[in-house]
């Protein structure tokens, strides 16, 4: 009788444990989420469709959250425009953004930077027929879609071509339609918007990017000032990226889908953290 006693209560013992464990194994990986800040209007980069993202800067993201131990259920992305980023970050609205966020000195002074995970360039998107527009130099007498706002367009007149005819849209989209149109000859912002642009499915085929970028812009992830801890985490997530081809992978199932390839310089080392 003793001994079925205490052997009864060794099992008991070892259930509530094994349960215990149990319990608290389930508890922590549901408490775990991160919100990553990303574009929801850029084709290629950062795109919203219903409850689908895509783009290149969401798959670098997923990629890095995954390291960091976060599954992509995990992930609550949210829009950051451009003019809002360094706030969100400060008031941690968002942990990371991942948003064709260039790194300055000027934003450095607000947040830190991980990466750089890509080097993009301004340049010109052009019909796929188009032979004459070779560079930012041969637009003379064309015709060139200014945002209301950019400097883009006005850097090509006051650095390239004297005699371009700026025309002045309230967004990209609408430069991308005249272009389809015919109505006028050039779109000019950074490379990956303009590839992004062409890969849409209704613009396959009709669109290349001339491939010749003027300026160099490196996009970092944005994190808080001073999180060096989190800053060494990403870099080394983005390395691996890289090392096992993820990357290569990632740029060829979103921009890559234009006939974009990566200018001089990609993929980049990282930056120290700071």
């Amino acid at each position: 009788m003793k001994i079925r006693t205490i052997l009864a209560g060794l099992v008991t013992g070892v259930v509530a444990l094994a349960a215990a464990g149990c319990s608290s194994s389930t508890t922590t990986t549901s408490s775990e989420s991160i919100t990553i800040g990303i574009k929801f209007d850029q084709p290629g980069l950062g795109l919203k469709t219903a409850d689908t993202y895509t783009g290149f800067d969401v798959e670098v993201a997923k990629y890095v959250a995954k390291e960091l131990g976060y599954a992509s259920d995990k992930i609550t992305y949210k829009e950051t425009p451009s003019a809002q980023r360094e706030s969100m970050i400060s008031s941690g609205q968002v942990k990371l953004i991942f948003a064709t966020y260039s790194i300055t000195d000027a934003r450095k002074a607000t947040v830190s930077f991980a990466g750089p995970y890509f080097i993009a360039g301004q340049d010109l998107l052009v019909r796929a027929d188009n032979t004459d527009i070779t560079g930012p130099e041969a637009l003379n007498g064309k015709k060139l879609c200014s945002v209301s706002g950019s400097t883009s367009a006005q850097k090509i007149k006051d650095k390239y071509a004297t005699g371009v005819d700026l025309q002045n849209f309230d967004t990209y989209s609408k430069c991308v339609t005249a272009l389809a149109a015919g109505t006028i000859d050039a779109v000019t912002t950074d490379n990956t918007i303009l590839a992004g642009f062409a890969a849409q499915d209704q613009y396959k085929g009709k669109f290349k990017v001339v491939g010749k970028p003027f300026s160099s812009e490196r996009y970092g992830v944005g994190l808080k000032k001073g999180d060096t801890e989190l800053c060494g985490k990403v870099n080394t997530a983005l390395k691996k990226m890289v090392d096992s081809g993820a990357w290569a992978t990632a740029l060829s199932s979103t921009l890559g889908a234009s006939g974009f390839t990566a200018p001089a310089g990609n993929p980049p080392a990282t930056d120290a953290c700071s």
